[in-house]
């Protein structure tokens, strides 16, 4: 029987106003756009430039359908999410419904494995950082370019809320305006006729031409959902938004319900531009897709001006990474599930603690990736894992709210997740279908055993945290 929060349920709803902010509070400075916008670039990384060719590799034109697919249960996380932050708009999110309505061990596991998600993830977009870095100055030293990025986004992180907002809303601008121009050069390439390819004539037909839509069958089609939902992954940092938006009762349903278009335009338009003026198969071979299409179209900066995009998405990842971090560190150590110390809020509203503690873990995990290289790609792979249990926690702990507001007839949810309950049932069974799969396959079946090593050190862990947990809940009580 897990141990249940017996904190009293005081969280301010979405439809009340704010509660009045203090010394040991984050504040409410992240306006409508801030977080549209932090909702439009959170699924846009390095993955979708430099990543998405293996997805492609895997299962060929027939990754387009999986992004569809797995596109669909993420958009039903999101509205569970959506939905929790509308009743409960709170720092830490996800972590803390998942301690509300399923106990204080899942809250502490559901926290502290999307804050070590949200730090691996950081590492591997400095370690790319420095690479591409090195592209216009090469031979330079790594950790030249990793103190100034690290420098860099740690200043950003520890000012105002609204500044962070504001960073991610140009750094949205540049990759979002990259892939819209990807996809209108690579159309009017193909509307007149404008070949980048020796072997194939730019046309939609080579999505069924080239071997057929699914060239390797159903086992490479399901090969490529490991890869797809990793691309998916820190959509769920718009959860976290809720404690510090301005009006999370109109902000967080307006970005949340963008991300079907999200999807849409930004992952299966642009990869089908991509398959219809190249054979699936040559992708990736020659550079960046999105290198070869800038050059077709006369660019001849097209590798520069892509470096520029992807140090753009590799800074945008890092600032996301730190601040969902830091802010889920700040929501556990409220409930005394991580030292207390995380608690401690600048004059400017921002968890000071925490954000330095990730600004330390970057260090020391690039200074790893650099010197024990192998041992981190090992590491990474829970990266994967951590991602979808996340996400599995968040429809858990959904359903169990939904169980307990039916009980004590709270009357209608203020965001409802469509096609209750049935699509979240469905999006449930999907996500442990993904876990399963891991291990089908040699690439990912690491994943599945440093996770539950991982586990295993938070169970280990978890009973540290007891008298912090009593002083949180006397504190509270």
């Amino acid at each position: 029987m897990q141990e249940r929060s017996s904190t009293p349920q005081t969280h301010s709803s979405a439809t009340t106003d704010p509660a009045p902010q203090t010394r040991s509070s984050l504040h409410r400075g992240l306006t409508l756009r801030h977080i549209r916008f932090i909702a439009l670039g959170s699924a846009i990384g390095t993955g979708l430039f430099l990543g998405s060719a293996d997805a492609i590799q895997f299962a060929g034109p027939s990754v387009l359908l999986a992004y569809v697919i797995g596109g669909a249960a993420v958009f039903m996380v999101m509205r569970a999410m959506g939905e929790m932050a509308m009743v409960h708009p709170v720092p830490g999110s996800f972590s803390d419904y998942a301690t509300q309505y399923l106990g204080r061990w899942a809250g502490f596991v559901t926290g502290w494995s999307f804050a070590f998600e949200m730090a691996l993830v950081a590492v591997a977009d400095v370690t790319a950082f420095s690479l591409y870095m090195r592209f216009w100055f090469p031979g330079s030293p790594s950790w030249v370019w990793i103190v100034a990025v690290v420098a860099i986004i740690m200043g950003i992180n520890l000012t105002k809320v609204k500044v962070y907002g504001e960073v991610e809303f140009w750094l949205t601008i540049v990759k979002v305006g990259a892939i819209i121009a990807m996809i209108v050069g690579g159309i009017a390439l193909m509307i007149f006729g404008i070949s980048l390819h020796d072997q194939v004539q730019p046309s939609v037909t080579n999505l069924w031409e080239q071997g057929g839509f699914f060239p390797h069958g159903f086992t490479g089609f399901l090969a490529c959902f490991t890869v797809v939902m990793f691309a998916f992954g820190g959509v769920e940092t718009i959860g976290i938004t809720a404690g510090e938006a301005e009006n999370p009762g109109k902000s967080i349903p307006g970005a949340i319900n963008t991300v079907p278009v999200r999807i849409l335009l930004f992952y299966v338009l642009a990869m089908g531009v991509i398959m219809s003026l190249y054979p699936w198969s040559s992708i990736g071979n020659e550079g960046s897709p999105f290198v070869q299409i800038f050059s077709g179209l006369g660019i001849p900066a097209a590798a520069h001006i892509l470096n520029v995009v992807v140090l753009t998405a590799a800074v945008s990842a890092i600032n996301s990474d730190i601040y969902g971090a830091g802010r889920m560190l700040f929501g556990l150590a409220q409930r005394g599930l991580a030292p207390r110390s995380f608690t401690r809020v600048s004059p400017g509203g921002t968890p000071r603690m925490t954000v330095a503690a990730m600004g330390l873990v970057l260090v020391v995990g690039v200074l790893v990736n650099i010197f024990f290289e192998n041992a981190f790609l090992y590491v990474a792979t829970l990266v994967t894992f951590a991602t979808v249990l996340v996400w599995v926690m968040i429809l858990v702990t959904h359903l169990a709210m939904r169980r307990q507001r039916r009980r004590e007839d709270t009357g209608p949810s203020p965001f409802p997740t469509p096609l209750w309950p049935v699509a979240s049932w469905a999006a449930l069974a999907f996500m442990v279908f993904v876990i399963v799969l891991l291990g089908f396959f040699e690439d990912t079946r690491m994943s599945l055993i440093i996770g539950a090593v991982w586990l295993v050190l938070l169970a280990v862990l978890y009973p540290l945290t007891r008298r912090s947990r009593q002083r949180a809940e006397s504190a509270q009580g």
